[in-house]
């Protein structure tokens, strides 16, 4: 395994942004872009000329979209990917969008959250999100990628059904364990017993248990929260996982970085 950080394309200053993740010590990294703006050529072009120089891999492009977008228990299944039936033309419209960039950028991972996925699959709702899916993903297929779901929204079983369902051959798992654990979903050392040949991309993130219906636990640094990090390393290599870690810390500043910097440490011993 190898280990990475996730970087933000927020704005053009792409170089500074790639230089930090080689100052960091990394050579992977999982690019995040919300911007549709952004995904051009010549943003493409200045990607690709600081990987080059910096040494960085993408292993995969993860794609926001539009609209709102509020991460809890009640408005979230409302508002977050395509399960939202007002946003979902222009949302997959976008994740197209994102899937002709990280083909400019020569990369065959593209991931998001898709929303919270349906756990009845016999009904409209789970079948029209279905179809939305393939779409996206079949378009992907079309330009040699593979479509990921990051995971936490839905039960590990309700993410293998749909992956089987949507049935294009080119769907993975964007696997975040602390996601599993924030949302109140699994066990990320057994969800990988259900889903784990699916994995193609892993966040390394921490956190805590829902304390309330409405709102998610809390992210924690990696190692002061509820994943075990011991156990989930040696369970993606019993599954045969050999991609990357991607480290995210979903805060800002000094504290980040210092974050960052520890968990490299840790997990470079775990692995």
């Amino acid at each position: 395994m190898k280990l990475g950080v996730l970087v933000n394309l927020t704005d053009k200053q792409v170089d500074e942004k790639i230089k930090q993740v080689a100052d960091y010590g990394f050579n992977h990294c999982q690019l995040c872009g919300w911007n549709k703006e952004l995904f051009t050529d010549e943003v493409a072009e200045m990607v690709l000329e600081a990987c080059k120089k910096y040494d960085v891999e993408i292993s995969t492009f993860w794609c926001g979209w539009s609209g709102p977008q509020v991460w809890n228990f009640y408005e979230g299944p409302l508002t977050l990917g395509l399960v939202p039936t007002e946003y979902r033309y222009q949302r997959c419209k976008e994740l197209m969008e994102g899937s002709d960039f990280a083909k400019k950028l020569g990369v065959v991972n593209v991931a998001t959250h898709v929303g919270f996925l349906p756990e009845t699959p016999n009904t409209e709702q789970y079948h029209a999100v279905v179809c939305a899916i393939r779409t996206v993903a079949q378009y992907c297929k079309d330009n040699g990628q593979y479509f990921l779901f990051e995971t936490g929204q839905e039960t590990p079983v309700t993410l293998r059904r749909t992956i089987e369902d949507v049935g294009t051959g080119n769907l993975g798992i964007n696997l975040d364990p602390a996601n599993l654990i924030l949302y109140g979903k699994a066990n990320p050392v057994d969800a990988l017993s259900v889903f784990g040949e699916y994995v193609r991309d892993v966040h390394a993130k921490d956190g805590c248990y829902p304390t309330d219906g409405k709102n998610l636990g809390a992210e924690t640094p990696i190692g002061a929260g509820m994943v075990n990090f011991p156990a989930f390393v040696n369970k993606l290599k019993e599954v045969g996982y050999d991609g990357t870690l991607t480290i995210e810390r979903e805060i800002s500043g000094e504290q980040q970085v210092k974050d960052i910097i520890e968990s490299k440490k840790l997990l470079e011993e775990l692995i």
